[in-house]
């Protein structure tokens, strides 16, 4: 089982929800691995603790240009392909933008005077290590760095091989969110029931089903806000997973990085059955699927 737990902004809870999900697999046996991909900003080890045992840095390819065998104006091939403007010809050479650079490797394919050879930059780290009985997987990009998705990819395939993943995402809808929550079984999006969090739950409802990932709403500080989230997912058809009351005592527990799973029952209780109920819903459907393929 693959559970992406992201929201539409940050600041509603998202991490919260991630690691007390966790700890409550853990809790009761259950083999567990977190993947925090939330490369940009992680804080997933602020209330998980891990001890790091590795930490590797990681590598997206680019290409290197050997100029005296470029063709020049007669050739252009890599300039005219190239989806993403990282490359330019100035004083009589190719020049790349490292930073624009996807690693597609369409220019060496295109280039007919094999004037294109391979290189690599640095993107951050990958770190891997255990707290408790639960795996975990994080990732730091470099600093300045604006391409975090290979890196996020990079998070996820550390921990590709466990039966039951959490995987916490980064906020928002670009090109991070959807690296981060692609291959997902199952969707928890995180919301506050305020003006902004509706609008911002309303974009990652777009960003899921767009994605065709299965989903369903948990609300964070239930009760400091309105109903118009409530109201939101009524007439949209979303199922609600549960509302995590707002309690000033958690949110000083979790600014001091405590798992609110262990201190306050009524949110434990809340969890165990957001829990209960997406599995179930994975379960689900790949029982659906499972008798597709049959007939």
């Amino acid at each position: 089982m693959k559970i992406a737990i992201a929201s539409g902004k940050g600041g509603t809870g998202k991490t919260t929800v991630a690691v007390n999900l966790a700890v409550l697999l853990a809790d009761s046996g259950r083999e567990v691995a977190f993947a925090d991909c939330d490369v940009e900003e992680p804080n997933a080890h602020v209330f998980l603790t891990p001890v790091w045992e590795t930490e590797e840095q990681a590598f997206m390819p680019i290409p290197r240009f050997v100029q005296e065998r470029c063709l020049g104006e007669s050739c252009r091939a890599c300039l005219d392909l190239c989806r993403f403007k990282a490359l330019i010809r100035m004083a009589g050479e190719i020049m790349l933008f490292p930073e624009l650079c996807h690693g597609c490797g369409l220019c060496k394919l295109a280039c007919p005077a094999g004037a294109v050879a391979d290189d690599v930059r640095e993107l951050g780290v990958v770190r891997s290590g255990v707290s408790g009985g639960i795996r975990m997987a994080g990732g730091l990009s470099r600093v300045g760095e604006a391409m975090s998705t290979p890196l996020i990819k990079a998070v996820k395939q550390n921990v590709h091989t466990a039966p039951l993943q959490i995987w916490d995402c980064p906020p928002g809808t670009a090109c991070p969110v959807i690296a981060a929550v692609s291959g997902a079984d199952y969707v928890v999006l995180v919301a506050e029931p305020t003006a902004f969090g509706l609008h911002d739950l309303n974009l990652a409802v777009e960003l899921v089903r767009a994605l065709g990932l299965p989903h369903g709403v948990v609300i964070n500080r239930d009760g400091m806000g309105d109903d118009r989230v409530l109201s939101y997912l009524e007439r949209e058809g979303i199922e609600l997973l549960g509302r995590i009351p707002g309690s000033l005592e958690a949110a000083r527990a979790s600014a001091r990085g405590g798992l609110l799973a262990r201190t306050f029952p009524e949110i434990r209780a809340v969890l165990e059955t957001v829990l209960a109920t997406v599995q179930d819903r994975i379960r689900a459907s790949a029982g659906q699927k499972e008798a597709s393929c049959v007939r």
